[in-house]
């Protein structure tokens, strides 16, 4: 179960680092109002487009990388555990 805890972790620090990069570089318009969260770019070159749609990535990455190894597969082991028993 640790090795689980480690990787999710691992995901979820490494994609939740990059995702804060991004966004504090391309969502953080002024020091006074939201940062990380404000608007994107309305008209993105080629670079920031592909830099906005990895940082949207990363998010999900993050998310469901920490919840794939923190829930669904200890779950489903347990499971398996459980019809093995029976």
């Amino acid at each position: 179960m640790a090795d689980e805890f480690a990787k999710g972790l691992g995901i979820f620090t490494g994609a939740g680092l990059v995702w804060l990069v991004l966004a504090g570089w391309y969502n953080t318009p002024s020091f006074e109002g939201p940062q990380l969260t404000g608007a994107n770019p309305s008209d993105p070159g080629t670079y920031e487009a592909i830099a906005i749609a990895l940082k949207d990535g990363m998010f999900w990455f993050a998310v469901l990388g920490a919840l794939t190894f923190w829930v669904i597969i200890p779950a489903a082991r347990q499971l398996y555990a459980s019809y093995e028993a029976e």
